[in-house]
């Protein structure tokens, strides 16, 4: 069975830092090697929004506008482990994280991590 559990969220400070894992298990290493991952967060009131991606080899990367210049996406694929390092948080940077699996059709989703920041 495939499993992806996040960790590492909680509450931080304004201008704080927190590092998310995204932990898989159910995966060959052959299969996991060929996955994109992303990070996705979700405020109360609005919609899910991509916030990173990665390709399967590591190379290449994506941001959303909104986190670019402090948020750095990067994976383990020996770990089968996806990770996102949030820096210079913003209190409109709280919300619950997903980690997401995809390729060819097939998706897989995490259970979420809260991230709260305030003062």
């Amino acid at each position: 069975q495939v499993q992806l559990v996040e960790s590492g969220g909680g509450l931080v400070q304004p201008g704080g830092s927190l590092r998310l894992s995204c932990a898989a298990s159910g995966f060959s290493f052959s299969i996991y090697s060929i996955y994109a991952m992303s990070w996705y967060r979700q405020a109360p009131g609005k919609e899910r929004e991509l916030v990173a991606s990665i390709t399967s080899a590591g190379i290449s990367t994506d941001y959303a506008d909104s986190v670019k210049g402090r948020f750095t996406i990067s994976r383990d694929n020996i770990k089968k482990t996806v990770y996102l390092q949030m820096n210079s948080l913003k209190p409109e940077d709280t919300a619950v994280y997903y980690c997401r699996a995809f390729y060819a059709g097939r998706d897989y989703w995490g259970q979420g991590t809260q991230v709260t920041v305030s003062s």
